[in-house]
């Protein structure tokens, strides 16, 4: 399993913009990618719904993990991005 920590950098967090987001580039993925708070069990990145109840902010730290090392990359640095100044 490949994990990446990454810093959330939509501004206001993952809330309904950037989960939408991440989890439409998740849905076309091959391959299963999880988004979590370190220490904890991560949520499906294809469900908007369960992102957002991660209740990260701008600034947290989450974890991306995946059994794909490129698809883990692909949904990290949308984590990374300000997806709301788009």
């Amino acid at each position: 399993m490949h994990t990446v920590t990454v810093t959330v950098g939509s501004a206001v967090g993952l809330h309904a913009r950037p989960a939408a987001i991440i989890s439409e580039a998740a849905e076309e993925l091959d391959s299963e990618v999880l988004i979590g708070i370190p220490g904890d069990e991560g949520v499906d990145a294809s469900s908007a719904l369960l992102i957002m109840t991660l209740g990260a902010g701008n600034g947290d730290q989450v974890e991306v993990s995946g059994e794909n090392e490129a698809d883990v990359a692909k949904i990290a640095a949308l984590v990374e991005q300000d997806l709301d100044a788009e």
